[in-house]
């Protein structure tokens, strides 16, 4: 009997066990989804968290919670059990007793989140419901676009009215002050010597949409204006290279072909290329050039500026400058092959005191204002023979506009630059005063008497006429650094050498004197190009009478003095010089040295 009492009593044990497991496991608690991450779908402003697995929450007051989190372009949800009285994601559940999940937005720095809670109903957190306008899911309503779209636009509308009449109210007034002879401006380049055939009846209509012919007038500032322009059109002219004529340390030169298609003609240009790495120069040259005053007869012509390459078929990309060419080549090589004579070398010499005079004017020769150009590297190869007498300045690729606006820290960041040999002696020596802009200009002027010495040493009027050398020929290797050129004239106070049977011929004499001062030690003593200018005027109106005396008097036994100073005093560069209206008689000229000379034995 107490044996079965006691199975009974295991037995009861054992159902009371059971009956509290099973009572434990009843749904009372909450029944989830429950992924750590999912990639939800969505549509309008319901998402569903795309999760698989299901399960019942270990605790009673766990509810069922969705997290959906967007980061860059990635969309996730994390779905859970979780006891709302704990902070979830730095924010307390504030709705926990809802039957819907219904997402609430909480602040994150680094992502986009919201959170829902909810109870009751089974796996409530796979549907995610979105309150209308927070997420991008949602539809707005017609009724909702129209007034956001108005008040977004009317600002922008009114932005590009306003700028559509300024614009509009510019090129009236631009064109109104334009004269009647002006091209039209949709032209992109102008041609240097339109072909005979295509030129149109109509005075100023362009061929091809493209070329124009130039004014002849020198002077005229309209037709500069014309003459330096830049190729905006994406088509690229159509220009075939011939043929490579020179190669310097930024680019090179070639001759080539700028065809005319409709008329089968063609005219040749110069093209200056660029590599990639030398961008900074080719813009730096093709800024100099879009300056519409820059324009002169001394000065090499340009046409516009391309960008070629950087596509599949030609990846190298290259920067062109077309300009106008020249036969002849440059006057350090002209100079080498050929002898001058007396008229020729005052001719092309004064020239190139021309061009540089111009650079350096604050004035355009029709009154205008413009910026002045230093040159900075002003060398017989950087000058091109425009005929046997006359030359341009080319090769702007480190000239320096002398604008009032820049500080000295613009114009100390400039740098050492320029060839070495050419160099003056402030700029090897690294002092040249940059609060006065003159200092450039004082530097253009030095390395303008040694291409004047080099003109001058193969002229005939000198005696014996050696081969061509280079300023200081032997005294330096034929590529001289800096600091060689320093020891020479710095330490030395070398200068190329004038001999005394150069100053046998007047005017040749004066030239030397010329010369001396412009390569004179100290800046502030050297003449300006203006200065230089008016000497080549004086001489060429004393070669003038002296070839007027000599027809009229022919049986005369006196000559007069061929060449004397001009009243150059000071060194003015606020104007372009003008010759003498008036020819000075010879013998007041040869009684009176209005010009600084000094000795040939100070050189």
């Amino acid at each position: 009997m107490g044996h079965r009492h006691w199975r009974l009593s295991i037995l009861t044990s054992v159902l009371l066990s059971l009956l509290f497991q099973v009572s434990a496991f009843t749904p009372t608690s909450n029944f989830c989804k429950w992924c750590d991450q999912s990639n939800p779908v969505c549509e309008d402003n319901i998402c569903m968290s795309n999760c698989n697995f299901s399960s019942f929450c270990t605790l009673a007051e766990e509810v069922c919670v969705a997290i959906w989190k967007k980061v860059n372009e990635s969309l996730t949800v994390q779905t859970l059990c979780h006891n709302p009285r704990h902070a979830l994601e730095n924010t307390v559940l504030s709705n926990d007793s809802s039957s819907e999940c219904v997402m609430t937005p909480v602040p994150s720095e680094k992502s986009m989140l919201y959170l829902c809670s909810c109870i009751k109903e089974q796996d409530c957190n796979d549907k995610l419901i979105f309150d209308k306008g927070t997420n991008g899911f949602s539809r707005l309503k017609s009724k909702d676009v129209i007034p956001v779209v108005v008040i977004s636009l009317v600002p922008l509308l009114l932005v590009a009215v306003i700028a559509a009449m300024a614009f509009y109210l510019y090129r009236t007034r631009q064109q109104n002050k334009q004269p009647k002879d002006w091209p039209p401006k949709r032209t992109h380049y102008q041609s240097l010597k339109p072909p005979d055939g295509c030129i149109r009846e109509a005075n100023g209509i362009d061929y091809h949409g493209k070329l124009l012919s130039l004014s002849n007038d020198a002077n005229s500032d309209m037709s500069s204006s014309c003459a330096n322009s830049l190729n905006h059109n994406t088509e690229h002219l159509p220009i075939q290279l011939e043929a490579l004529v020179g190669k310097g340390r930024f680019a090179e030169v070639w001759r080539a072909q700028l065809n005319h298609s409709e008329c089968g003609q063609y005219e040749t240009v110069a093209v200056k290329i660029f590599p990639a790495v030398e961008y900074a120069s080719w813009r730096n040259e093709r800024a100099i050039f879009s300056d519409a005053n820059l324009k002169h007869e001394n000065i090499v012509q340009f046409l516009t500026a391309e960008e070629r390459g950087g596509t599949a078929s030609t990846p190298q990309r290259q920067y062109w400058l077309i300009m106008a060419y020249h036969a002849l080549g440059n006057l350090q090589d002209f100079l080498a092959s050929h002898v001058l004579s007396w008229t020729e070398l005052c001719a092309m010499a004064g020239s190139v005191a021309r061009g540089l005079a111009h650079l350096h004017s604050d004035t355009t020769l029709s009154g205008m204002s413009k910026v002045p150009i230093a040159h900075r590297d002003l060398k017989s190869s950087n000058i091109v023979v425009k005929s046997p007498r006359e030359c341009v300045l080319c090769d702007f690729g480190l000239a320096l506009r002398l604008d009032l606006t820049l500080t000295v820290d613009d114009f100390a960041n400039s740098g050492q630059v320029g060839t070495a040999r050419y160099m003056a002696p402030e700029v090897l020596e690294s002092r040249v005063n940059l609060e006065d802009l003159e200092s450039f200009k004082q530097m253009d002027v030095y390395s303008m008497a040694l291409v004047l010495w080099e003109m001058a040493s193969r002229c005939d009027v000198i005696g014996e006429v050696k081969n061509y050398e280079p300023p200081f020929g032997s005294k330096v290797c034929e590529q001289p650094c800096v600091d060689s050129m320093r020891d020479l004239v710095l330490r030395d106070r070398g200068r190329p050498d004038i001999p005394p049977s150069w100053t046998i011929h007047q005017g040749m004499k004066l030239l030397c004197a010329t010369i001396t001062e412009c390569w004179d030690h100290d800046p502030e003593a050297r003449l300006t190009a203006h200065c230089v200018l008016e000497r080549f005027n004086a001489l060429t109106q004393e070669e003038l009478e002296s070839t007027t005396i000599t027809v009229l008097l022919p049986s005369s036994t006196e000559q007069p003095e061929s060449c004397l100073a001009s009243p150059c005093m000071e060194h003015s560069t606020g104007s372009s010089p003008t010759s003498p209206s008036h020819p000075q008689a010879p013998t007041t000229a040869a009684t009176q040295d209005t010009g600084p000379i000094r000795q040939l034995s100070e050189v």
